[in-house]
């Protein structure tokens, strides 16, 4: 081998090899953002518009379905989702994950653009952000204050802390819970209107002519010129009272005399609290790719700023944020790394037993994981839990080609050569095993780069780094190793009684080894039975494993959602909230709970709410969030009248507020959608371990439905669209204009007094003016009333109707199966013009199911083709490959024994085995091909090759183990994730190396006479071109 002979000769050479692995790593390092996952956020756009009282049939129809069809052309969009609910349309755009986020909302702003004039004229302009639609703040700041009300709060933090926020980089959008914006409120009596002749049109008029402010140009003299400003603005509410409406009879008509006119808020609907306190909320909305990490610590920079400035009375506080779960499942999997880099290199001590020989494989770690920052960075990738938890996993594996080598090595010199040439002969004796093992190994992470999807790309950056070091640690074993080798190795000959003691207990083990090895051999049928059995044995493990798509973490938070009965007032749900308060209270008191965060009225509806609850620190509490969410779960599903529950946030950046199970029904219409929905519903209520079932299609919510005589209101003179104006105003609450206070813009907003517009009778003795004669005409003469029941929002996917069905799962029960039920359900229930689909974390559990299975595929396929490349033979890629069923048995099999689910986590493991099994039955078979070419027989090189690198694989193994065991015993963020796929690499590792040990020589011996040595045709030319050397080309022409 070129590269190790220049590197025995040259030693400054490899050392500089190294050195510079390791410097150009650490350089790399420098570069890499640190963040939970891999950038696997889809670029995403929304679109929000706002039509004030509108019901969700007229948002649908007049502003959602006209705005799918505008965007509906624009290029990469991947899926579109829409929802319409009372005054508000919102569309969310996710476009492919390759499409520029500022490139697409910018096409998304143009498309918008040519339907605005489509739109209704009341409703506001669209806005068009970076962001989902209903996306969550990633961090809350609360401000409390002992001093000040919440609307003093509330103004201070609009006046002084949005701006500074909304401008940090990657941050979308600041939204303030609990907001008690003031606005100027004038409060209309209907009585006294109609006692004056007024109506709602009359005061709008008022308030429009009167409240402007318009350039009044300058006044210009031959020696000055100034400006002219008109201060014809109203600004108080004793202003605002004196504006004359009309004159009757000479007599001014004030705003005062039919209405009462205060500062007071613009919205009521919203509230919170921070641990059972009325706060203001600062809730900051990242941008759809925007890194959590570092928009979170440019806020706290930020905050630490704006602390020093705050008023006397109020204090801020990070209630909630996301990074914190980040930094420490990041600290966390850095310490189970720093914990596998010492287990490793124990296990190296023990079997080499001499600390010189034990440093030499050791330094293989720093340089092939530094190493792999080379690749990481030009590539975009991140140091994120996945690369972190791949280059752990490498630990053991970076060491294996260093020790291949040296026990070679020693071997040679133990048997009496010179180290220098031990080293030369020795590395290149074990220089294809080590290149074959590497190239297996990079080629089982290249189907990763194939998986579609979200779990696609979070598995190629661990895959990558994970071969990248591999790569590197290759290259110090060709280069450092043989190097170092043959500098401080030295004939074993002379040892203490401890090292006696091993080489004892190793030979003894090789000698038994070969015994059990021979008879083996002489019943190939039983080895191969046995495999056989236990490999079939794996697809019934499968089918009895619980299946998701990640397991559930302890991410030091939990979310209640919870919902009153449609209609709900907000003091009514808040009563029933603080049910769900005085329940956490007993938790904060002990500290097992830091803080709570509970915002009602969640996008403008009084009936819904959420409960953010901070557990403490994960060294500062005896039970997991699991244990904690159990507890309480009960208790909050027997809160009589709300309909509570609490959730553990999933991984992998799925939405902390979804139930698992997201099963979605699309139909051409929502009557047909709602008989369909309906039938499902019934079907799975009768499933006990669905909880919470829910669709988001539900006729519940109280809705007064108004019949408009038409004919009539054309003979009395009264348009249609006066009487839809004069509701809005009088019910929904109208801005009209605005006014200034300290130097800010704030709404002047019409409405009727609340005790006015408290039942349906209330409607009728509102009044509008006939345009034909200018009387009064009462609504009760053009209105036809009755009462229904209404959806609270419409829902459509892709442009078309759809209702979800969502449910949470019962302890021990499974999201694979689950969706298999619901899957069921639908296939007997549903015609098969339905349309079925999954949101949320069903839909990545569909997606990931499929993809793992083809990666799981190609990894097989294409470690078999380089094998055979390598090899030069179809039987021994076949020799090497028959252990990895026997792997995922015993992987399987410790999935069953310690209760963790089939998921993603553990899925990958598996793919990881193939490389790893493949790396012993290489060390294996190279060898005994070595060995038949020195004249042997296949029998007889077959069991030399197997007890001369029973050692190495057992050291490489014993390693690869021992780099993982730290996985499966960490504690704290993340621990779960770690933990599967540590389960997977320990148990099937360790099961199938076992029996690898007489499964390869079995089938070694009946299959090898088969083939023929790799260099067998290169030598066959040789001969040939020997026997007929060729003739000059001037010989041959004459």
């Amino acid at each position: 081998m070129i590269l190790s002979d220049i590197s025995v000769k040259r030693p400054v050479f490899a050392t500089v090899i190294s050195l510079l692995i390791v410097i150009l790593g650490v350089a790399s390092l420098r570069q890499l953002p640190v963040r939970e996952y891999p950038n696997i956020d889809p670029p995403i756009v929304s679109i929000s518009t706002t039509y004030q009282g509108a019901a969700p049939e007229v948002v649908n129809n007049e502003i959602t379905e006209i705005i799918e069809r505008g965007i509906s052309g624009v290029d990469g969009i991947r899926d579109i989702t829409s929802q319409s609910r009372e005054g508000r349309s919102q569309t969310t755009i996710q476009f492919h994950l390759s499409a520029d986020v500022d490139a697409a909302a910018n096409d998304v702003r143009d498309a918008v653009s040519r339907v605005l004039n489509q739109l209704p004229e009341d409703a506001d302009t669209p806005i068009v952000a970076k962001a989902d639609a209903d996306a969550r703040p990633m961090m809350w700041i609360t401000l409390t204050s002992d001093r000040y009300s919440a609307v003093e709060v509330s103004d201070y933090a609009e006046r002084h802390l949005i701006d500074r926020l909304a401008v940090l980089d990657g941050v979308a959008q600041v939204r303030i819970g609990g907001q008690r914006r003031y606005a100027m409120r004038v409060w209309l009596n209907r009585q006294s209107m109609a006692a004056h002749g007024i109506v709602v049109a009359d005061v709008e008029n008022a308030l429009r002519r009167n409240n402007v402010e318009l350039p009044a140009g300058r006044v210009e003299s031959q020696m000055r010129d100034l400006s002219v400003r008109t201060d014809s603005r109203l600004n108080t509410p004793e202003e605002f009272e004196r504006l004359v409406i009309t004159y009757r009879d000479g007599a001014p008509i004030r705003i005062g005399d039919i209405a009462r006119v205060e500062t007071g808020i613009e919205d009521d609907t919203t509230s919170l609290r921070a641990n059972g306190v009325t706060a203001i909320g600062v809730g900051i909305i990242r941008q759809s790719q925007a890194n959590t990490i570092t928009v979170a610590d440019l806020v706290r920079a930020e905050v630490a700023l704006i602390e020093p400035t705050l008023p006397d009375g109020i204090h801020m506080r990070v209630n909630y944020d996301e990074s914190q779960f980040i930094r420490a499942s990041i600290r966390e999997v850095i310490q189970t790394l720093l914990i596998a880099i010492g287990l490793v290199v124990a296990v190296i001590f023990l079997f080499l037993r001499n600390l010189r020989a034990t440093f030499i494989p050791a330094v293989t770690i720093p340089v092939a994981i530094t190493g792999a920052f080379i690749l990481m960075a030009p590539l975009g990738f991140s140091v994120n839990v996945l690369t972190l938890l791949a280059l752990l996993l490498a630990i053991g594996l970076v060491v294996d080609d260093a020790i291949v080598v040296l026990e070679n090595v020693q071997r040679r010199i133990d048997e009496g050569e010179p180290p220098l040439l031990a080293a030369y002969r020795g590395t290149r004796q074990v220089a294809f095993a080590v290149i074959a093992t590497t190239a297996t190994l990079v080629a089982v992470f290249v189907p990763l780069a194939f998986m579609e999807g979200n779990v696609g790309r979070l598995f190629t950056e661990f895959g990558l780094a994970l071969a990248a070091a591999v790569i590197f640690s290759s290259i110090v074993a060709l280069t450092l190793t043989p190097m170092l080798c043959s500098k401080w190795l030295h004939n074993s000959g002379q040892q203490n009684a401890a090292q006696q003691f091993g080489e004892r207990a190793l030979e003894l083990l090789a000698s038994g080894y070969r015994w059990t090895l021979r008879k083996a051999l002489a019943m190939p049928v039983v080895v191969i039975s046995v495999a056989v059995l236990l490999s079939l044995s794996a697809y019934q493990l499968m089918q009895i494993l619980p299946q998701e798509l990640t397991p559930t973490e302890d991410r030091g938070v939990f979310m209640i959602p919870s919902s009153a009965p449609k209609g709900s007032t907000l003091e009514a749900t808040d009563a029933s909230l603080r049910e769900i308060e005085e329940i956490i209270m007993p938790l904060l008191e002990s500290g097992e709970v830091e803080r709570m965060l509970t915002v009602l009225g969640t996008q403008g509806n009084t009936d819904s709410a959420f409960t953010i609850v901070g557990l403490a620190p994960w060294s500062e509490r005896s039970r997991s969030q699991q244990e904690v969410v159990a507890e309480v779960m009960p208790q909050l599903m027997a809160i009589p009248g709300l309909r509570a529950f609490a959730i553990n946030p999933p991984g992998l950046g799925q939405s902390g507020f979804s139930s698992p199970v997201q099963f979605v029904i699309g139909g051409p219409d929502y009557e047909t959608l709602r008989d369909w929905s309906e039938r499902i519903v019934d079907r799975a209520s009768e499933n006990p371990r669905l909880l919470n079932l829910n669709t988001d299609y539900e006729e519940t919510r109280p809705q007064l439905g108004l019949q408009i005589d038409r004919q009539r209101a054309a003979d009395l003179g009264v348009p249609i669209s006066e009487i839809s104006r004069v509701l809005q105003t009088m019910l929904a609450s109208r801005p009209v204009t605005t006014y200034l206070d300290r130097g800010r813009e704030y709404d002047v907003m019409l409405q009727a007094e609340r005790a006015e517009r408290a039942s349906p009778q209330d409607l009728g003795n509102i009044f509008v003016r006939s345009e034909t004669t200018g009387a009064l005409v009462p609504l009760s003469g053009l209105l036809t009333l009755d009462e229904r029941g209404a959806p609270p929002s419409l829902n459509r996917i892709d442009r078309m109707p759809a209702v979800t069905i969502s449910a949470s799962l019962a302890p021990g029960y499974d999201l694979g199966t689950a969706l298999a039920y619901m899957n069921q359900i639908a296939a007997e229930e549903l015609p098969p013009e339905a349309r079925i689909s999954y949101s949320g974390l069903s839909d990545e559990f569909q997606r990931a199911g499929g993809a793992i299975l083809v990666t799981f595929g190609l990894a097989l396929l294409i470690v078999y083709l380089v094998l055979a490349a390598q090899f030069e033979s179809f039987i021994h890629p076949f020799v090497i490959m028959t252990s990895v069923p026997l792997a995922i048995t015993g992987a399987l099999a410790s999935l069953w024994l310690t209760g963790i689910s089939l998921n993603i986590y553990s899925q990958i493991g598996m793919i990881l085995l193939i490389g790893l099994m493949a790396k012993n039955g290489i060390l294996i078979v190279e060898f005994a091909n070595q060995l038949r070419d020195t004249g042997m027989s296949v029998r007889e090189a077959i069991v030399e090759g197997a007890v001369l690198r029973l050692r190495p694989v057992l050291m490489t193994a014993i390693s690869t183990v021992f780099g993982a065991l730290p996985l499966i015993m960490a504690t704290g963020a993340g621990a779960e994730s770690r933990a599967a796929i540590g389960v997977v690499i320990i148990g099937g590792l360790s099961f199938a190396s076992v029996l690898t040990l007489y499964l390869t020589p079995v089938l070694y011996d009946l299959l090898a006479r088969f083939t023929r040595p790799a260099g067998a045709v290169a030598q066959d030319l040789e001969k040939l071109a020997q026997e007929r050397p060729d003739r000059p080309a001037a010989s041959a022409n004459s």
